[in-house]
């Protein structure tokens, strides 16, 4: 079962969010029929996805992350709350493109840097905040970071990991996020980072049965690592007949009126699940109906 915790040193210095996604990310590779490296930049993203939700404070908050860097794959769009639910697609769920030199898949490449980093995070305010920071590598992890950095001033460290298996499913895919806390000291930042620098591919940790406490616990062993809450995790798209039948009264008039006439049906298709809507007949003259007597 995928799941993410919340955990903090006992010194209260910095903080860290942990998830495992390889059901998640298997998920949404069998919803999009990705290619590996399709597969690679969109289950990073959902992961980070489900970690920086899962920082929001209140269930009805929302966070968007919007990555685009002018590669081959386009956009790179996922949604998620604070309470493990996300949804996600790319532009390009087919996009082929040279491994590196070392055989590992070139995200980088797939996801291009001429490109920024957005994230709409509705709140309930009026409007939504939004932040946004130019990419860096495409590789997801490093451009989550430094929007961290730009964008909310926040020191962080972000590693993402997704492996994929020989058929072309999810074998593992997980990463965490760590944060420092305003009295962190300067021993203890200088230990994160050496820790992090030394640390072996992020996708490794979770290619087993370990608890994600346990991973965590190991890679700051010299930490005394407390956890403060799991929840579980999913991806989960809130689609429906009725959001779609708004979709196309949204259309107007004249454009339903020619659907009608060319067709006489229609197949709406939700972008983050591929679920298929089939509307036909009596059901588009009622919809036309309801948007001229209104």
């Amino acid at each position: 079962m995928d799941y993410m915790i919340r955990a903090m040193d006992k010194k209260k210095s910095f903080r860290i969010f942990m998830a495992k996604t390889t059901e998640t990310v298997e998920k949404a590779r069998k919803h999009h029929n990705t290619t590996p490296t399709a597969s690679a930049a969109l289950g990073r993203t959902l992961t980070a996805g489900l970690m920086m939700g899962y920082m929001m404070k209140n269930d009805e908050d929302k966070i968007t992350i919007r990555i685009n860097g002018g590669g081959p794959i386009g956009n790179i769009l996922i949604t998620s709350d604070n309470k493990g639910n996300i949804k996600g697609y790319v532009d390009n769920p087919n996009v082929d493109v040279d491994t590196k030199e070392n055989g590992k898949l070139d995200v980088g490449k797939a996801v291009g840097i001429d490109g920024k980093v957005t994230v709409i995070k509705d709140i309930g305010m009026k409007e939504p905040y939004v932040g946004s920071t130019d990419i860096v590598t495409g590789e997801i992890a490093e451009d989550i970071t430094m929007y961290y950095w730009l964008s909310e001033q926040q020191n962080s460290a972000v590693a993402l990991g997704v492996l994929i298996d020989r058929d072309y499913s999810i074998k593992s895919s997980g990463g965490f996020i760590v944060q420092t806390l305003p009295f962190i000291e300067d021993e203890d930042i200088a230990l994160i980072e050496n820790k992090l620098s030394s640390i072996k591919s992020v996708s490794e940790y979770f290619d087993n049965d370990s608890d994600i406490e346990d991973i965590a616990k190991e890679i700051f062993k010299e930490f005394d690592i407390e956890i403060m809450e799991k929840i579980p995790v999913g991806f989960n798209c809130d689609c429906s007949y009725d959001r779609m039948e708004k979709a196309l009264i949204s259309l107007g008039k004249d454009e339903l009126k020619k659907i009608i006439e060319e067709d006489g049906q229609v197949e709406a298709v939700c972008h983050f699940c591929n679920e298929k809507y089939l509307f036909e007949g009596e059901k588009l003259i009622e919809l036309l109906d309801s948007i001229e007597t209104r």
